[in-house]
């Protein structure tokens, strides 16, 4: 199996970049953490619509990048695509958390 690299330019659509999304999420654990790191994202987001209190949005990134950044660093030992690709990134942090789930993909 041939490992999904990224291009020299850019991916030219997200259903194009997601295989180097999961390549890059290889490590169980480090794909574990960005699950566990989404499902809080989403509670806080809940959280933050039951109270209205905007701290929670403040929280949002904070926890979401911080699980994430610790499964890249000290597992994956890799750098976070959030860097290249921010928006593809979040789309495939939230596609990976339903996928996971819904049980598409293996906790």
């Amino acid at each position: 199996m041939s490992t999904p690299s990224a291009p020299e330019g850019r991916y030219a659509s997200f259903e194009a970049f997601y295989p180097y999304y999961i390549h890059e999420h290889s490590n169980r654990t480090c794909r574990r953490i960005h699950v566990v790191g989404t499902g809080l994202v989403i509670l806080a987001f809940g959280v933050f619509v039951a109270t209205q209190n905007p701290w929670w949005l403040l929280a949002m990134p904070l926890i979401g990048y911080g699980f994430a950044w610790v499964g890249h660093f000290f597992f994956e030992k890799n750098r976070p695509a959030t860097f290249k690709y921010p928006l593809w990134s979040l789309m495939g942090d939230f596609r990976l958390f339903f996928e996971t789930v819904s049980g598409k993909r293996r906790f």
